[in-house]
């Protein structure tokens, strides 16, 4: 199984879901330059939201802490600890504040085909 973002060009592969560990993110380079942070939870359902903290601009959110808060599962930036909630982008600490995210859905793997001999 694969895991796809939906960009403006369509479903992008990223990654193997088997790749994913939960609790911990991994970036993705997305086609117009910007960056996904991709995450799994425990049991197998991948989030993807813009790998940029807000607060100081830096690249960091696939590098933050994975939680739970009222049900509600969230990365906490590694920088200031600012929690965003990996469905919505809503930042758990300043309302105002919000984070992209992308349509995420994992693909069946396509058969790797017979080597030629």
């Amino acid at each position: 199984m694969t895991v796809e973002l939906q960009v403006t060009e369509g479903w992008l592969t990223v990654c193997e879901l088997s790749a994913l560990i939960p609790g911990r993110g991994v970036a993705a380079l997305l086609p117009d330059g910007s960056q996904a942070a991709v995450f799994v939870d425990r049991t197998g359902r991948p989030y993807a939201i813009g790998n940029r903290d807000p607060f100081t601009g830096a690249q960091v959110l696939s590098r933050g802490l994975v939680g739970s808060a009222a049900g509600r599962l969230f990365v906490a930036s590694p920088l200031l600890k600012q929690r965003f909630d990996l469905e919505s982008g809503h930042c758990l600490d300043d309302e105002e504040v919000t984070v992209r995210t992308y349509p995420v859905r994992t693909a069946a793997t396509s058969p790797a085909s017979p080597a030629s001999v």
